[in-house]
């Protein structure tokens, strides 16, 4: 079991995407965090909205994920996109 872990800087972000990418898809290569958003957008800080975009298979993803900052807790993930790179 792993304990959550607190996801406060662009390093703990990256980190915990990665590892959550790779437990929802695999093996990925060309991994990125793009853009990163505060949630709520007003107000104290409770969390992370986080878009990714990795290769898999020739293809080309883009994830968002969404984390509680304080537990590290995923409460959201949805493919937003899949193209073949140029």
């Amino acid at each position: 079991m792993k304990i959550m872990t607190k996801i406060s800087t662009p390093q703990d972000i990256e980190k915990e995407s990665k590892r959550v990418i790779q437990a929802l898809y695999g093996d990925v290569s060309d991994f990125k965090v793009s853009e990163t958003f505060p949630l709520p957008e007003k107000g104290p800080r409770t969390g992370w909205d986080v878009q990714v975009r990795f290769l898999q298979n020739n293809l080309k993803y883009t994830v968002d994920l969404e984390f509680q900052e304080k537990t590290g807790q995923v409460t959201n993930a949805r493919l937003l996109d899949t193209m073949k790179p140029l």
